[in-house]
């Protein structure tokens, strides 16, 4: 239960911070109390290129942050370079949700590499 509500917290910061909110520029907050930009380290996601196309993260705008279901198994975090991504993702999730989990396996081992 933690961990959901943990990622549930990290989800929620990173789509903010990926939307471009900044709470300094909204009058409501001190500009020390801006969130900061979550990075894909932080969030604990491996890659910094989409998983589908292979673009460079951010270089099309801001990620999509894809959320896979399987029933039986816990929700997936798959970070995708635009909206298009998403069909090609669903036609072949299997091979995707591969690429990720090894990339996070070398993460852990201390060697970030990018696939695709």
């Amino acid at each position: 239960m933690k961990t959901s509500l943990l990622f549930a917290s990290l989800l929620a910061t990173a789509s903010l911070a990926l939307a471009g909110t900044d709470a300094s520029s909204s009058g409501c907050c001190p500009a020390d109390a801006a969130p900061a930009k979550v990075t894909a380290a932080q969030t604990g996601y491996p890659l910094t290129t989409c998983v589908v196309s292979g673009e460079k993260l951010g270089e099309m705008g801001a990620p999509v942050d894809y959320i896979y279901k399987e029933e039986g198994k816990p929700d997936r975090l798959v970070r995708l370079c635009c909206k298009m991504c998403i069909s090609k993702f669903k036609k072949d999730p299997a091979k995707y949700l591969k690429v990720i989990d090894d990339a996070g396996k070398e993460t852990v081992a201390g060697e970030k590499h990018d696939h695709m």
